[in-house]
């Protein structure tokens, strides 16, 4: 894991912070290399990135190599694993990286399971990319979660800066993950950039162990099989996001300026904010017949039960102008025909 590392050289951090100050380093990504290619954000943002930087400049990789198809013959691949500086380090030097994607992560639910490999994974993973990102220069992007959020945290409208006291090893890793941004930023002069996603809803990737997930099986299940089983009771708030308004966040606040940029790790995101009972209302205008019945998961609920009900966002909306295309009905509209479509082949 370790990497025969500079020691610290004080005048060129110095230069980064001083090139920073003066709006320098500001440059829009060329060489891209997303770590957790094949995970729910990565299998979408791959192809996305490549069609917006060129194929040849968006490099995937993950530890289960080789990689699917659709992302291998697309462009270029690497195995990776991301507890191993040393494979991130000999990507970026081949490559000629100066932007590291760490998508690198175990989900909520499953993270519990092994809270070991939550850690791990998760800020394992996270430093050896910040110190790769250190030693060469590059910028780091690494998402955080509502699941940074605990049961202090103002639930309503919850604030950019607030406590985070999570009760799970998954949210533990986002707030340090968080914090250790912020210092490398601070200490080191790296461009560290995070927003804390919520659920995101995805059309392409299937649930991967999260506590947000139903509200993705819920479309497959109303199409598949007309029923579904919800493992949240009714009334429980999460905040959610369509993938492509997810994908939309990181391109565009990757490409800010970052003078303008008060906050860095980690800006609130948010496009709406619905229960089990207000999604099933919704499919069910599109699929009358559709039916659903609730069988609690305590795991589940008691991790919900510490997130916020819908987060303020506004930071984010200025320092970026950042703002989400999809809402609820909008985005059911889109869910139901791609996966009707993609059943019916």
């Amino acid at each position: 894991m370790r990497l025969p590392y500079r020691s610290i050289d004080k005048k060129n951090v110095l230069l980064r912070r001083e090139n920073q100050k003066n709006n320098i380093n500001h440059k829009a990504m060329k060489r891209i290399l997303i770590v957790g290619a094949s995970g729910q954000i990565g299998s979408e943002l791959t192809p996305a990135f490549r069609k917006i930087y060129g194929s040849d400049n968006v490099v995937a990789s993950d530890l289960i190599y080789p990689l699917r198809p659709e992302l291998a013959d697309a462009g270029p691949s690497v195995k990776i694993d991301a507890t191993k500086a040393q494979d991130i380090a000999d990507a970026v030097k081949k490559f000629n990286i100066d932007t590291i994607f760490n998508l690198a992560a175990i989900l909520s639910a499953k993270a519990e399971l092994n809270p070991m490999l939550g850690w791990n994974v998760g800020i394992g993973a996270l430093l050896n990319c910040l110190e790769v990102a250190r030693e060469y220069n590059t910028a780091v992007f690494t998402p955080s979660s509502i699941g940074a959020f605990g049961p202090e945290t103002p639930h309503d409208g919850t604030p950019q800066d607030t406590i985070q006291r999570p009760k799970t090893i998954y949210g533990v890793t986002k707030v340090t993950g968080e914090l250790l941004s912020d210092y490398y930023h601070k200490r080191f002069g790296v461009d560290t950039r995070s927003v804390r996603f919520p659920g995101i809803i995805s059309n392409v990737t299937l649930p991967g162990g999260g506590t947000t997930d139903y509200a993705v099986e819920i479309y497959y299940a109303a199409i598949k099989e007309g029923k579904f089983t919800c493992p949240l009771k009714e009334g429980t708030l999460m905040d959610m996001m369509y993938m492509p308004d997810a994908i939309h966040a990181i391109c565009q606040l990757m490409e800010a300026d970052p003078s303008k940029l008060i906050h860095r790790n980690s800006f609130n995101i948010t496009a709406m904010s619905f229960g089990p009972e207000t999604i099933y209302a919704e499919i069910k205008k599109h699929i009358p017949d559709f039916t659903m019945t609730y069988d609690v998961d305590p795991l589940k609920q008691g991790i919900a039960d510490s997130w916020p009900n819908y987060m303020d966002d506004s930071a984010a909306r200025s320092e970026w102008n950042w703002k989400p295309e999809y809402d609820l009905q909008s985005m059911t509209v889109d869910m139901l025909k791609v996966l009707k479509e993609r059943f019916n082949k």
